[in-house]
């Protein structure tokens, strides 16, 4: 009688520790050789256990043991697998799981504690023509791992299939010692009086930033918890985002992630962490601690001290892969659990689909994907009291067959989900596959990367030609993309740099990407990234370029906290970090990528602090509603309008002009549309904002007495060489500086309502 039979006979309160393999279903898997106690090694006690329940997935501990349920619709069997230590060469007890219901094992163990690892085999046949890949000398991490150890290693039993044969070769050799594993944690924590931040989007300033790069070098924290979790909650970290008047930190991934093994054996690692193995689990990377799941304590406490500073944490989450690749890759969880059940596969179902460029798709047209990415999101939110995601390459999340689909399955879930629904949902709204570019189509309620925003800002500034058109789209929060829609301007996080590409500094140092650093010969990133040197590659000791790259770097942080919409800084930015020309700095855990704060420009600090303090004072910068550009009440005025540097309105031939690069733009304070929240009008002072992209200077003569009886210069990029003069009149000329922007203020009451005539009688 086989251990599969053998389990029938178990009753459903004492299942016993199996000594000897299971065998693997299907006409294609060969026995298993399984775990059995060395031969003069006693076999440990048979372990109590109760049937437990399907729900909830993973492990969960009540005080007084654990649950355990896993989802596999394939298998023929699943034994749960108990350890001691994450590098023991066994299990401590070995157990079949005999309860199934609607394909979730499930069984509940008495008297098992947090910090209990464990992992599980999971029989099937091997037969990676028909999707399945079932072998259970795989040690597997659970899905709803809350917290996950023994990461960072490789070897070739990691693999399901016979490293250097076709990967239809099962791999019999059993690798307990080195696959990563879960753990059982202690969800309690105190919160104390914790309460999410809710910052309207419209007053909303984004931070995106690595959790590592940021604080390994920062100033004023212990040694000991640098580049972890501990540091980011640390008071003199937290002081200074206050101080630059970020509202939200966007964390880049700290899910669970692994670095590629062709990474690792070249010296590097996946620094950014878009590898994603564990959904639930946050990073061990970025834990300051050594006790077994205290990374999940350490990460609620960052954000608690976050949150008590009125700072939101939105992370950015990939829900569209994970790190085992394509069919070549490892055998760590999902592949080996149920591989049809998870992942898009080929008509040839040995093979994957690819939206994603990195080997392979989670399918989340599934029930049960669906439910591992709900489920997951709303354990961040509830548990965890994170207040927003950013999906990395949301259009593969919405495909159906194959075309994305607005209206697919992951949007309708979400509407639905009465906690999901009500915090911030961003999208990085493309993928790697035909169609995939999907910018201006996910639906209200959805906030996206304006990829267009900074495309044309990046050419507006280095000089393209036939920009003022799309220029004014852009800056005005790019109705032609969200208006007809019925969203508003802050669907669009505008953006100049991200982890992605050039930082600020290198966007105004290099002409061309510098990647050597990452050894794939400079064949990697982007290869058109819109940027300009200012007339010599890289580092220089000329005064003249180094005082236009300056200037450049305070006009593109300008623009964008002026723009509409909601503004996103690339951390390190607002201090001049530089990679040193690398525009995919993805394996770059060291100098490349961490902030030297030692080199910080504390000037640009001040001038990037100023202008988000001036930007969340004043609500002509962030405004709930689109333009309207027709006039406002018996001003007369509109609440924007837009002129040439002589003073004349544009027209449409000079919008179309292919030279032109400088224009004025005039925003009235009381044509804001919005009221606050006790129904009270929203008002601001009126602004004159002059864009001068010409290499040369040029004058700008201010508009008409109606629009503003007084001006008065806020500030001047090209500071300290532009016109020092602060006060003006109605009609007189404003010099702006080549490549500058100049900013004017009138005050509300300064602009006179239009005396109307008497009627008549009749």
């Amino acid at each position: 009688m086989n251990k599969l039979d053998a389990a029938d006979n178990m009753t459903d309160t004492s299942i016993e520790l199996l000594e000897q393999p299971a065998t693997a279903a299907g006409e294609n898997n060969p026995q298993s050789p399984g775990f059995s106690p060395a031969e003069n090694e006693p076999a440990p006690a048979p372990i109590l256990t109760y049937p437990g329940d399907p729900y909830p997935l993973g492990p969960f501990w009540d005080g007084k043991g654990v649950n355990f349920a896993l989802y596999s619709h394939n298998a023929s069997g699943v034994d749960l697998c108990l350890f001691n230590d994450a590098k023991d060469h066994k299990e401590t007890h070995r157990i079949k799981l005999t309860e199934r219901t609607h394909d979730k094992w499930h069984c509940y163990v008495p008297d098992l504690k947090p910090g209990q690892i464990y992992g599980y085999r999971v029989y099937g046949p091997y037969d990676p023509g028909n999707g399945h890949r079932f072998n259970p000398n795989k040690v597997l991490l659970d899905p709803y791992s809350k917290a996950i150890c023994n990461v960072g290693q490789w070897d070739d039993t990691l693999f399901g299939y016979t490293v250097g044969q076709e990967d239809t070769v099962m791999d019999e050799r059993d690798n307990a010692h080195i696959a990563p594993k879960s753990v059982v944690i202690d969800h309690h924590f105190d919160w104390g009086d914790d309460r999410a931040p809710k910052v309207a989007y419209y007053n909303m300033v984004i931070y995106e930033m690595h959790v590592k790069g940021f604080t390994k070098t920062f100033p004023g924290i212990p040694d000991e918890i640098r580049g972890t979790y501990a540091a980011l909650a640390h008071p003199a970290v937290i002081d200074y985002l206050k101080m630059l008047g970020i509202t939200a930190v966007e964390l880049m991934p700290v899910h669970q992630s692994i670095s590629e093994r062709h990474l690792v054996e070249k010296g590097l690692s996946n620094y950014w962490g878009y590898n994603t193995i564990g959904f639930f689990a946050p990073g061990l990377r970025f834990f300051s601690g050594t006790d077994i799941g205290g990374q999940v304590r350490e990460f609620k406490n960052m954000v608690k001290e976050l949150h008590r500073a009125g700072i939101e944490v939105i992370l950015d989450v990939v829900y569209n892969h994970t790190a085992e690749g394509n069919q070549m890759g490892p055998t760590i969880a999902y592949r080996g659990i149920d591989n049809s059940e998870y992942y898009r596969l080929a008509d040839d179902k040995r093979f994957y689909f690819d939206y994603t460029g990195t080997g392979n798709t989670l399918n989340a047209r599934l029930p049960n994907v669906l439910m591992l990415i709900m489920d997951s999101l709303r354990y961040w939110v509830t548990e965890m009291h994170v207040d927003g995601f950013r999906f990395d390459l949301a259009a593969a999340l919405a495909r159906e067959l194959h075309d994305v689909n607005r209206l697919g399955a992951f949007f309708s879930i979400i509407y639905q989900d009465p906690v999901i629904s009500q915090v911030k949902l961003i999208a990085e709204p493309w993928d790697v596959g035909e169609g995939g570019y999907q910018i201006g189509q996910f639906p209200p309620g959805w906030a996206e990367w304006n990829g267009k925003y900074r495309d044309c800002m990046r050419d507006y500034w280095r000089g393209a030609d036939s920009m003022l058109a799309e220029f004014a789209e852009r800056f005005t929060g790019s109705s032609d993309l969200y208006k007809n829609d019925n969203r508003n301007p802050t669907a669009s996080i505008n953006f100049i740099t991200a982890h992605d590409g050039f930082t600020l500094e290198d966007l105004v140092s290099y002409n061309d990407k510098h990647n050597e650093a990452n050894l794939e010969d400079n064949k990697d990133g982007h290869q058109d990234n819109k940027s300009w040197n200012c007339g010599a590659e890289g580092p220089t000791e000329d005064a003249g370029i180094t005082t236009l790259r300056n200037r450049q770097k305070r006009n593109f942080l300008a623009t964008l906290l002026l723009s509409q919409g909601v503004p996103m800084i690339l951390s390190g930015d607002e201090l001049g970090h530089t990679q040193r020309g690398n525009n995919n700095a993805y394996c770059q855990d060291n100098d490349i990528s961490w902030i030297d704060w030692e080199k910080a420009d504390r000037h640009l600090i001040q001038f990037t602090s100023d202008l988000i303090r001036l930007r969340r004072s004043h609500p002509a910068f962030s405004r709930k509603h689109w333009f309207k550009e027709r006039p406002v009440k018996a001003v007369g005025l509109t609440d924007i309008a837009w002129f040439q540097p002589g003073g004349a309105e544009m027209t449409e031939e000079h919008w179309q002009t292919g030279y032109a690069k400088s224009l004025g733009i005039f925003v009235y304070g009381d044509g804001l549309h919005a009221v606050d929240p006790l129904s009270k009008p929203i008002t601001d002072d009126s602004w004159y904002i002059i864009f001068n992209g010409h290499y040369e200077p040029l004058d700008f003569k201010l508009p008409a007495k109606k629009y503003g009886t007084a001006w008065k210069k806020v500030w001047d990029t090209s500071y300290p060489l532009g016109d020092q003069k602060t006060d003006y009149l109605p009609g007189e000329m404003v010099r702006a500086e080549g490549r500058s922007i100049v900013l004017l203020q009138s005050p509300l009451k300064s602009i006179k309502p239009t005396a109307r005539r008497p009627r008549k009688k009749p």
